[in-house]
Order: structure tokens, then sequence, then C-alpha cells
């Protein structure tokens, strides 16, 4: 029996090339594994564009992780964080902020409303003691992709440092950190790079990072002490998630095979405009229009129908092969089709099919003809 399908943002199906690599068992200390970290943060570095101004830091669990570990060490304990929020992964960066006792502001848009490029250029005018603006590029709440190089034009006119959550958009959509004058930028091994979770990374800013001494407020999350301890010994710094790197390798083999970022961006573009074309044809309205929607995660309205429930709907398609994700808004009721990870268009008509013929079965969607 095939295994399901994961039309989810992350975890999500893999390979079996990728799968295939966490078979074998890794001495966290043996100078192979070294070299195998090693390689892996070069490719990252030169997927962000970062080799000649950044460093690639990995750290041991999930992406937010590493979004806590950016934040506490690039962020000075008398600096302040203004967090672009639209969405639950803004919040969370927020809530960060406030855990880490970080002084910190909120820029609220709403979920299907990017931040405006104007609006932060006034807040930071008004607000000399802000410091480093946080922004998600691809909110996973929704879909929606933020005007990232706009905004960072702004910060860096401002004179600010910008912090990017990537974890939805890396690999996959093109970032040139170098460029941009980003910070850091965060991600995850088990999002476009199609590889396992269990490995967030941050690539920072070297200069940067070299002067966030006494910043971080943990020892497992000191992104400074992880990245001398990688560069005098090239090992981490406590027990690595050795599969998880091995697997990620494989992924990264993969990546440059299918032809980096523009192949990987292609397949899921035509993943995402066949997802949309079909639910939309079946009767379903998307939340964003398609000129704010990244080609990453879709957002759609519930059916208006009394009886709807989302945990009927999802067990319903979930016996036909397919895992769909809950959505994350609290104004509207909405669910989330992911069109990323090792899956083609062969398999979203498969699942715009079991979607569609499911929500017509249990009644909640009107027959199209």
């Amino acid at each position: 029996m095939r295994e399901p399908i994961l039309l989810t943002p992350g975890p999500l199906t893999t390979s079996l090339a990728t799968k295939t690599a966490m078979l074998t068992d890794w001495g966290s200390w043996d100078s192979r594994f070294n070299a195998l970290t090693a390689s892996v943060c070069q490719d990252l570095l030169a997927i962000a564009g970062g080799e000649r101004s950044h460093v690639c830091v990995p750290l041991q669990g999930s992406g937010t992780f590493a979004v806590e570990a950016a934040v506490a060490n690039l962020v000075p304990r008398d600096g302040k964080l203004l967090v672009l929020v639209n969405g639950a992964y803004g919040k969370r960066m927020a809530q960060i902020a406030q855990y880490l006792g970080r002084d910190h502001s909120l820029y609220v848009t709403a979920d299907d409303a990017p931040p405006c490029p104007a609006e932060l250029a006034a807040r930071l005018r008004d607000d000399p003691a802000i410091t480093h603006v946080g922004l998600i590029h691809c909110e996973t709440s929704t879909g929606i992709l933020n005007p990232l190089a706009e905004l960072a034009a702004v910060a860096a006119a401002a004179g600010r440092r910008l912090i990017v959550d990537a974890m939805s958009s890396f690999a996959a959509l093109p970032i040139d950190v170098a460029a941009l004058g980003v910070d850091a930028l965060i991600a995850s091994s088990n999002k476009c790079l199609e590889g396992v979770p269990g490995m967030g990374f941050v690539i920072a800013d070297r200069q940067r990072l070299l002067a966030s001494q006494g910043n971080s407020h943990s020892l497992s999350l000191d992104l400074l002490a992880q990245y001398d301890y990688l560069q005098r010994t090239g090992q981490w710094r406590f027990t690595p998630p050795t599969h998880v790197l091995a697997a990620l390798r494989a992924a990264l083999d993969q990546y440059h095979a299918e032809g980096g970022q523009p192949a990987r961006l292609a397949r899921y573009a035509a993943n995402g405009a066949r997802l949309r074309d079909a639910l939309c044809a079946g009767g379903l309205r998307p939340l964003l229009p398609a000129s704010l929607q990244a080609p990453i995660i879709f957002t759609f309205h519930a059916p208006d129908h009394p009886d709807y429930q989302f945990q009927t709907f999802y067990q319903a398609v979930r016996e036909q092969g397919f895992v769909l994700y809950p959505g994350k808004l609290t104004e509207q009721e909405t669910f989330r089709v992911g069109c990323i990870g090792a899956i083609d268009q062969a398999e979203i008509e498969q699942a715009a099919h079991a979607i569609l013929s499911t929500l017509r079965r249990l009644g909640w969607l009107p027959a199209v003809h």
C-alpha cells in the first residue's frame, strides 16, 4: 500500500533516495561525518548567495529552534525588534522575543495583506529605538508571499538590520542574502530542500555573528558557540542529528541534479497552478489572489455548509492517501493544501480529485456542471 502523500508544508513527502540515505549509521565525531556537515553547509551557503559574506550554522531541532537562536544571538539584549506579522509564524517570532526579554513591537496586517514598505519606513522613522526588523518571507499560515526585496531595501535605507524566517521559501524562491543585506536567514531541512525534520540552520552575516558574544540566553542555542566549535573541530558541539544530515545531503544531491532553485521553483509553480485551477474549477475559493500567492501552500475557504467539519473531511481524504493541513486563521474557516515535496502534477491531480469527490460525497459541495 502506498504511503500517504503529505500535502503539507513540511514534513513532506520525500524521495526513496532520501529515505534510503538514513539506513547508514554515522559516528558523530568521525571525519566522514565532519566532511558531510561541511559539504551541506557549503551548499546551503551557495543557495543563499552568502559564500563571501555569511556563514551557515546548523542546529539540532526544528526550524523554530533556529528562529529563536537567530533572534537571541543577533538582537542585542538592549536592542529592539520590530516584527512584521500577518500570520501565525510572525506571531511566533514576536512570542520568542517576549520569552527572551527583548524589547519588541509589532506591525500587524491582515492574514491576506502583505506589509507595506512605506508603512514600514514610517514606523522605522518614528521609532529610532528599533534596531532589527523580523520578517516571515512566505507565511505558512496562508501561503502569502511577503515582499522581501522591497522591505529589505527599506530596512537598509533606515540603517536597521534584517532577520528573515525563510522556512517555507528557501531553496525554491530566489534569495540572495548578500545583495539584500540580510543579517540572518533561517530555514530547515524539511521544507523546499525536501529533507526530513530535525535540523534547522541560520545563514548569518559573519561579522554580525562574530560581534554577538554574550547575547545568547541559552547554551544549546548559542549560534556563535556552535559556529566557533564547528570551525575549530569540524564537529557539532552536542549530539548531531546524523541521519537527518545524511538525508539532507542526499536531498541536496537531488536538488542539484534537478537543476537547483529555478527547476525546483518551476516544478512547485506547475504543481500550484494545477492545484489552484482544479479546485477552483470544482467550486472552491482560494483565500489569496494569485498576485500574493507563493507556490508552496494554498489556503482555500471551507465549503459554506452548516455541517462542514474539517476533521471529518480530513479523515475521508486521508483514507484516500492524502494528508491535508487545517487552516490557522482565526477569522475564517479554511483548509490548506501544500504543493511541495517529492511530488509532481500526477499526485496533485489525484489529490484534487480526492478533495472534490470527498466534499461532494459528504454533501458539502455541489457538483459543477
